[in-house]
């Protein structure tokens, strides 16, 4: 059974329409036996999305969708998913971290290195066209790529997964081929996923507004940020359908 492993709740200030309630309401729906909550940079909702989805019967998986900074200027999303309470402590440490550690100045962020040190019981999925592996991909660094893709991968060992996203966003495409080529090659495992932001394509234009109250921009902008109706939650035969050309991405 696919299982959805990018959801985002209304934790996710402004940026996703669903809140935990309705994501387990959601899995139910599609029949998944677990879900993962990755909100931005945050465990907010935690607890009530463990406790909400196990009165359903459903596995919760508690993640978080933290955003790396490198030395070398990669920098990207990486989703980190708490295998035990080990793993479950290294993640409130690191998004503590994200908060805590960075100035008034800066966005939330942990370093590379804070993130390689707390690694121990989280399982990590290297971000899509958003992650620090793609980042150097996009900026024509293949070398630098594969190199960070081998430091995590020894870091993460047998927990690496290539993540994989088609939202229709032209980064993942122009990245998804040289993602593909690297695991390969390195041995890695490859695994498709949605990233969650509200339950249909048709809510997809009142998330836009949602965007634009977030950025404090207007629906007529032509330059402001904007996804994609396909951050719906999809069901299985749609996630199948979309990498029937990588199944092993799915499975």
């Amino acid at each position: 059974m696919f299982i959805h492993l990018r959801a985002r709740s209304s934790y996710s200030l402004l940026q996703s329409m669903l809140d935990v309630k309705a994501l387990g309401k959601l899995a139910v729906k599609h029949g998944q036996p677990a879900l993962a909550l990755t909100d931005s940079n945050n465990l907010f909702g935690a607890l009530e999305f463990s406790e909400t989805l196990a009165e359903k019967g459903v596995q919760p998986i508690v993640g978080c969708a933290l955003d790396v900074r490198g030395p070398d200027g990669a920098a990207g999303i990486m989703a980190l998913l708490a295998q035990n309470e080990t793993g479950y402590a290294n993640l409130m440490r690191l998004s503590s971290s994200a908060f805590l550690d960075t100035s008034a100045t800066e966005d939330a962020h942990v370093t590379l290195a804070q993130l390689l040190a707390q690694s121990e019981g989280l399982i990590a999925l290297t971000g899509g066209a958003l992650g620090p592996v793609s980042a150097q991909l996009a900026a024509h660094k293949p070398a630098q790529a594969k190199a960070l893709l081998e430091l995590l991968a020894r870091t993460f060992e047998q927990r690496l997964y290539v993540e994989l996203q088609r939202h229709g966003d032209p980064g993942e495409a122009e990245t998804e081929g040289a993602l593909v080529d690297l695991a390969y090659a390195l041995g890695l495992p490859l695994v498709a996923t949605n990233d969650i932001r509200f339950e249909k394509r048709s809510d997809h234009a009142a998330h836009d507004a949602l965007s634009c109250i977030a950025g404090s921009t207007y629906l007529g902008e032509t330059d402001r940020p904007r996804i994609s109706a396909e951050h719906a939650f999809k069901s299985e035969t749609e996630m199948r359908a979309l990498f029937d050309d990588l199944p092993e991405a799915i499975d």
